[in-house]
């Protein structure tokens, strides 16, 4: 899986998904400009130590990350007034979340050119303005890798687990 942060702008959100791409082996993609330095001290407070062992890329722009992309790259673009919910999407191991900058979202023109792959998380609080986008990151993430039976999971297997009284 890919996870991909367009402009972001607050470093530990960035320190925190980061740190969520090295405990899921998820390859993060950093689109410029961004609305802090990389040696910003609260993006590796976030990171904590994990930031060694991140498979990480820097893009200078959108344009730049594109023209990367395998032909058959697919990506999910998360943002809020999305047609579905990022549950209804079928995800692949190979897919790329992309997310776009806290105050603003990603760009109208690209959610409308890939509306047929526009989902976002639901809120139920109309006053809320939005949700977290490190929690937001991870929720979709792990709805992706639950599709895909939690592949190269480390923990207990179902098979080690203790019975559930009942």
């Amino acid at each position: 899986m890919h996870v991909v942060l367009v402009e972001p702008e607050i470093a530990p959100n960035t320190g925190n998904i980061a740190r969520l791409c090295a405990a899921t082996r998820t390859t993060l993609h950093l689109i410029e400009p961004f609305g802090f330095r990389l040696d910003d001290a609260r993006l590796r407070r976030a990171g904590m130590d994990y930031w060694r062992q991140v498979v990480w890329h820097r893009w200078a722009n959108w344009t730049a990350f594109a023209a990367s992309l395998p032909r058959d790259a697919r990506l999910w673009f998360i943002e809020q007034s999305a047609p579905r919910h990022y549950a209804e999407a079928a995800y692949t191991p190979d897919d790329f979340l992309v997310f776009g900058r806290e105050t603003a979202g990603l760009p109208r023109a690209l959610l409308e050119a890939n509306s047929d792959r526009w989902l976002r998380v639901p809120m139920f609080n109309a006053e809320a303005r939005s949700l977290n986008l490190a929690n937001c990151a991870a929720l979709v993430l792990y709805e992706a890798l639950r599709q895909q039976g939690f592949p190269g999971e480390t923990g207990t297997s179902s098979a080690q687990r203790p019975a559930v009284p009942g």
